[in-house]
């Protein structure tokens, strides 16, 4: 049988060549929707980069479709529940430009230190100012890595080569790796103030947004320099610029900007900034990493085998769906739920399997990745799935473990999350009583009845009187509506937990209002 590809966006030819030796390649870039839902039909196999927008429709028509490549990492461009719905892989190239990455942002350092672009551009200008250009050298500097994902321990690896000092912050990667690295784990209050450069590698999500600003500045070194060639928004440009103005931040690299390109950013004005126009993933090696990925990815598939960086969840048979998927649901809203009621790094996951649900052999693997992808899809920049899910737990030093018992507690289909970090435990217990009603049934040792989702305030505090009106008054001050409450307890005039569910989003002023009265012991906002 001869199988046909189409490559819809420009891809390196080492991929094409690799392709061309197992199947029929058709090169046929910029496409539109129209135009790609007329041909896709004749094909096995799809290659895009971010160009091609393949969309609920074209997969509709993509009659022989067995696989979807992106030569990259990110999918956005690609309706990857449509994919799965109609058995169709979809995979990715996420470690292809994990040493591109990884380079610049030492490059982007070096040019830092030694004021290389300044110094280029005076020369060329016919100047020779050599008392213009003095630089700091990086041996004993210590370098502060904020996310210690793949690209931050490859940075890691190179800067303790320069006999730099290498402290790294993540709240989720295991102490243990990191000390196998050469590398001190810290949290930002203690890497803010000892390090000579800073670098960022998180994804942009709500808690990194404008991570780097006016008050995590105010406590680093004088002198400080910073280097951003992770996404734009990490930093708040406007406090950077104030901070190098003032003399307190003594340059910054970036490479990636809030808006972009960064036409009207003040921030690349200034002498002391070096900029470059995205380029963490531009070299030749890692387009032809993520080709190569890809295309051997795309044969495999096509031969029957699997892909090595599957995006999406393989399908199972619809009768063990129909049954799994309501456990899906509410294990990933446990696992979103544990991943923000929780604090420090996380050394191991166990999920406990009891009445009916231990009787899904095989399907418990799957439910068990899907509470990963609960628990790291908020804090991690690469997708989690059902295929990598064990992996990047794994990548961060977290032991994931499965159980099943007979200890139900009176419910027939029991599901536990036990979450451990190097500062607490946690667990939230849910249960399924039909496809329909998912319930949060136990959180830690008190018994709940919470539907999953939604805005909910969960804290643990003294059960005595007048405790629950002051949370009513703060919540209501701040014009946030409680739609429903409940309070678990073993012992009135004990310790209690309390889940009240609210209709919006309550500010972190409210939050840390409730914190201060007398009795409350925790009290976390969470969106699930």
């Amino acid at each position: 049988m001869t199988y046909k590809v189409l490559v819809s966006d420009p891809l390196a030819d080492e991929g094409i060549e690799i392709l061309r030796g197992f199947c029929e390649v058709d090169i046929n870039t910029g496409l539109s929707e129209d135009e790609l839902i007329k041909i896709i039909g004749d094909y096995d196999g799809l290659l895009v980069r971010s160009g091609t927008e393949v969309t609920a429709n074209v997969i509709e028509a993509a009659a022989k479709l067995k696989f979807i490549g992106r030569a990259g990492a990110g999918v956005d461009n690609i309706d990857t529940d449509a994919a799965t719905q109609r058995g169709i892989i979809v995979a990715n190239a996420p470690a292809g430009n994990t040493l591109a990455a990884c380079e610049h942002t030492l490059a982007m350092m070096a040019s830092l230190a030694r004021k290389i672009p300044q110094a280029t551009a005076s020369v060329k200008r016919g100047e020779w100012k050599r008392s213009a250009f003095m630089g700091v050298e990086l041996n004993e500097k210590t370098l502060g890595i904020v996310g210690f994902g793949r690209i931050g321990q490859e940075l890691a690896r190179r800067a303790i080569a320069l006999d730099m000092k290498v402290v790294a912050y993540d709240p989720y990667i295991n102490e243990e790796r990191a000390k196998e690295l050469g590398v001190e784990v810290m949290t930002l209050d203690q890497l803010f103030p000892v390090a000579d450069f800073i670098t960022v590698h998180t994804p942009l999500i709500k808690e990194t947004k404008h991570l780097i600003n006016k008050k995590s500045i105010a406590v680093m070194k004088d002198g400080v320099r910073i280097i951003n060639c992770a996404r734009g928004g990490i930093i708040n440009e406007s406090d950077l610029y104030d901070a190098i103005v003032a003399g307190k931040v003594a340059g910054a690299a970036l490479d990636v900007y809030e808006n972009e390109p960064p036409k009207d950013s003040k921030i690349i004005t200034l002498d002391e900034v070096i900029t470059t126009p995205h380029l963490g993933a531009s070299t030749v090696e890692a387009q032809l990493n993520v080709a190569v990925s890809v295309a051997k990815q795309c044969i495999e598939v096509l031969k029957g085998g699997s892909a090595k960086f599957v995006v999406n969840a393989p399908m199972i048979s619809p009768d063990q769906q129909d049954r799994i998927d309501p456990y899906v649901k509410l294990v990933r809203n446990m696992g979103s739920l544990l991943i923000q009621l929780i604090e420090g790094r996380i050394e191991s996951v166990e999920i406990e399997y009891a009445g009916k649900a231990a009787e899904f052999g095989s399907g418990s693997k799957y439910i068990t990745r899907m509470a990963l992808k609960g628990i790291l899809d908020p804090i991690l920049q690469t997708p989690v799935n059902i295929v990598n899910a064990e992996l990047a737990a794994k990548e961060r030093g977290i032991r994931v473990s499965e159980t099943i018992t007979d200890k139900s507690l009176g419910f027939t289909n029991l599901v536990t999350i036990s979450i451990e970090t190097d500062k607490m435990s946690e667990t939230v217990s849910g249960n399924v009583s039909s496809p329909e009603k998912l319930r949060i049934v136990k959180i830690g040792e008190y018994m709940t009845d919470m539907t999953p989702g939604g805005d909910v305030v969960i804290s643990r505090h003294h059960d005595v009187p007048g405790v629950i009106g002051q949370f009513a008054t703060i919540i209501g001050k701040y014009g946030v509506n409680i739609a429903g409450m409940q309070v678990g307890r073993n012992q009135p005039g004990e310790e209690a937990v309390m889940v009240l569910n609210v209709d919006s989003e309550v500010p972190q002023e409210a939050m840390d209002q409730i914190l201060k009265i007398e009795g409350v012991y925790t009290a976390k906002y969470a969106h699930i």
